[in-house]
């Protein structure tokens, strides 16, 4: 069976979606009834499953948000991750399931770390500043099931997929992050909420985008085929777009003619993005099958239609 924490939030959801269609047994974590922060919370958690055999826990739970909200609750993303990620895992190791899945992020690897990003260089350097609390608390996490594995054989895979975007990501200015926060923009300035389209940084800065249903896929499939604790594996698109270039894409799909400025007050985030997705291409087999314009089109729909039935007042 599959534990699931953080599995009603936006990846939680795919992969639930994908294991449900595969008929895989699933508990989903929910904070009303175990905050991870809390290590009586996950210990009771985990108490439930000691003597069940054959689990796995995909440990998604986090604390997260976009650059704006990184730059405002360092703290809170340092605080909620480390001890959300030290909490599961150890509990998953007192009761030794048969594996976990942590999900870390690409805001762990360094500022300046060369794209597209090797999986040896998590560790060569400083996570850029912004995303520093964040990365770092995740990047623990990394440390936590090598350190899990040494000492007591206890099974942990560490993944690292790269910018997420698809249907049901979060919409609201205060979290969301860049492809949803432009897609919103887009349509309020389309709608004639607002009279143009504001974006921050410079749009020079570079990402590296992944169709949440291709990451859901290829963190199901490691869940399965891979055990390795010691060798990360990075999910990424193998493609580098600005920030500049994906404005351009989203304004030709929602089809806005408008004005355009970009605040170079505000941050670009780390300058360049791309993760090298060779090892989980050798290890799985698995590679994204879903092009920029193709999932960016998918989620503008998406969007689209959920907006028109919130009668276009409601940022969500």
């Amino acid at each position: 069976m599959y534990i699931i924490t953080g599995g009603t939030g936006f990846l939680g959801g795919h992969i639930v979606r994908q294991l449900k269609k595969l008929d895989a047994e699933i508990f989903i974590v929910r904070r009303a009834y175990y905050d991870l922060r809390v290590e009586e919370d996950a210990r009771r958690l985990f108490e439930r499953f000691k003597n069940k055999k054959e689990v796995c826990v995909i440990n998604l739970a986090a604390s997260v948000g976009g650059i704006g909200f990184n730059k405002n609750h360092p703290y809170r993303l340092y605080y909620d991750n480390l001890m959300i990620n030290t909490n599961v895992i150890e509990q998953a190791r007192r009761v030794m399931v048969d594996k976990l899945v942590q999900v870390g992020t690409t805001c762990s690897y360094p500022k300046f770390c060369s794209p597209p990003f090797q999986e040896v260089s998590i560790w060569d350097g400083y996570p850029e500043q912004t995303n520093a609390p964040y990365g770092i608390a995740k990047r623990a996490a990394l440390a936590q099931i090598q350190a899990a594995w040494k000492e007591y054989e206890f099974l942990g895979i560490y993944l690292i997929p790269t910018n997420l975007y698809g249907p049901y990501d979060t919409f609201l200015e205060s979290k969301s992050h860049v492809i949803p926060a432009m897609i919103k923009k887009f349509f309020d300035a389309k709608d004639g909420i607002t009279d143009k389209v504001t974006l921050w940084g410079t749009g020079k800065a570079t990402r590296d985008f992944l169709y949440v249903e291709d990451a859901a896929k290829g963190i199901i499939l490691a869940a399965r085929d891979y055990s390795n604790p010691m060798e990360p594996l990075n999910l990424g698109s193998n493609q580098q777009t600005t920030i500049e270039v994906l404005a351009h894409h989203l304004s030709k799909i929602i089809d806005y003619n408008g004005k355009i400025e970009w605040n170079s007050t505000m941050p670009d985030g780390q300058p360049k993005r791309l993760l090298d997705n060779s090892r989980i291409r050798y290890e799985l087999g698995w590679y994204p099958t879903t092009t920029l314009l193709d999932g960016l089109k998918k989620t503008v729909d998406w969007y689209g239609e959920l907006r028109g039935e919130k009668n276009n007042n409601v940022p969500i």
